[in-house]
């Protein structure tokens, strides 16, 4: 159970609760707004009562009604909305017959008054706790989401770096034994054509080790050469694919280093996977474009390809860890990709467009240094 599904289950149950919570006071508040208009109603006859009263009437019971009333903010009022009496107002309203009412007070034939009354304190309260609440308990789940999160991604990153690390341990020993075998037929067959491709094939043995060591741990970082590293990469993957397969590299960038703070050989590993990724959208046939191009504060690599293309939905999924379309595949470069771009070298590599039937563009975007 990963950590999305769990906070998709965590989310629903919180607004499962946060449904009930707003129901139930709701509830509660208009059963109390009710309960308010009947004590309103009471308190406006006990008022009529009162100003009814001659000598001898006990307006002890009534007077003790009307002092109960010392939360609902009330007024009393003419035909015209004059403000004859108010009672547990602080700051009195211009016009109370914008408030709940009337209640009519009738004194004598001749003389109507009107009773409106307010929401008292309490109930305006409670009709804002569920509110208090909901945010609350949305920014409580926040934290354990991002908590939970944030564990996760620290679990992957230490099954990248051991994985990596393994990697790189498990490879150096058949590179070892290949180097002796390679000196000697180097020295048995020192004119033979094929010893040095082997050679060049043995370096980039130890070049692919030392990318996976460098995984899961802060890789070295300098100023170079932005277009050396491409070009390099890019003529060593011309002799690396099909005939069938046009490599261009297009820049303006050409007669002046392009320097940029960076790990050559995991930026080298970049570029690669995305070649890669787009010879085999391409079905080993078509064209890949290499765009480098300095902007003002960024230097931008597109990688296009006249491939396949994705639909919306893969390009959501094509950078999760373990996702590919291919038959065969792991689904790690891209995510490994993305990881060496942004985590170690601080940019950005996302999707810039893709259309299903008419290829895809990605892209890489690197800062140049400030001091430049």
């Amino acid at each position: 159970m990963n950590g999305r599904f769990i906070g998709r289950w965590i989310l629903l149950i919180a607004l499962a609760f946060v449904v009930v919570s707003v129901w139930f006071t709701n509830n509660l508040a208009r059963q109390l707004a009710a309960e308010e208009q009947k004590n309103v109603a009471i308190w406006a006859e006990a008022t009529r009562q009162l100003i009814l009263a001659d000598e001898d009437t006990d307006i002890n019971f009534v007077s003790s009604i009307i002092e109960k009333n010392n939360n609902i903010p009330v007024y009393m009022t003419d035909a015209e909305g004059n403000i004859l009496l108010s009672r547990n107002v602080k700051k009195p309203v211009e016009d109370p017959r914008t408030l709940n009412g009337p209640i009519e007070l009738r004194i004598a034939e001749d003389n109507v008054q009107y009773i409106y009354y307010d929401e008292s304190n309490l109930l305006r309260l409670l009709r804002y706790v569920p509110y208090l609440q909901s945010l609350v308990i949305f920014i409580f789940i926040a934290i354990a989401v991002w908590m939970l999160l944030t564990a996760q991604r620290g679990e992957q990153d230490r099954l990248w770096a051991g994985l990596s690390k393994e990697t790189a341990h498990q490879l150096g020993t058949p590179i070892s034994s290949l180097n002796a075998w390679q000196q000697l037929l180097a020295e048995r067959y020192p004119n033979d054509e094929l010893i040095p491709q082997m050679r060049a094939d043995i370096d980039r043995l130890n070049t692919i080790a030392d990318r996976f060591s460098k995984i899961g741990s802060e890789p070295e970082l300098q100023q170079a050469d932005l277009l050396q590293t491409v070009q390099d990469i890019t003529a060593y993957m011309r002799t690396r694919v099909s005939s069938k397969v046009e490599i261009d590299l297009l820049t303006q960038c050409e007669h002046k280093p392009l320097l940029v703070v960076q790990n050559v050989p995991l930026l080298e590993w970049v570029v690669e996977n995305l070649i890669k990724n787009a010879v085999d959208a391409m079905s080993g046939a078509g064209k890949i474009t290499i765009d480098l191009q300095e902007e003002t504060e960024d230097v931008v690599i597109d990688v296009t390809d006249t491939g396949k293309g994705m639909d919306k939905r893969t390009q959501r999924r094509v950078f999760q860890a373990g996702f590919t379309t291919k038959k065969r595949g792991w689904g790690l470069g891209l995510p490994l990709s993305k990881r060496i771009i942004e985590e170690y070298h601080r940019g950005k590599l996302f999707v810039k467009q893709s259309k299903v039937g008419a290829g895809t563009t990605f892209r890489i975007v690197l800062k140049k240094p400030k001091d430049r």
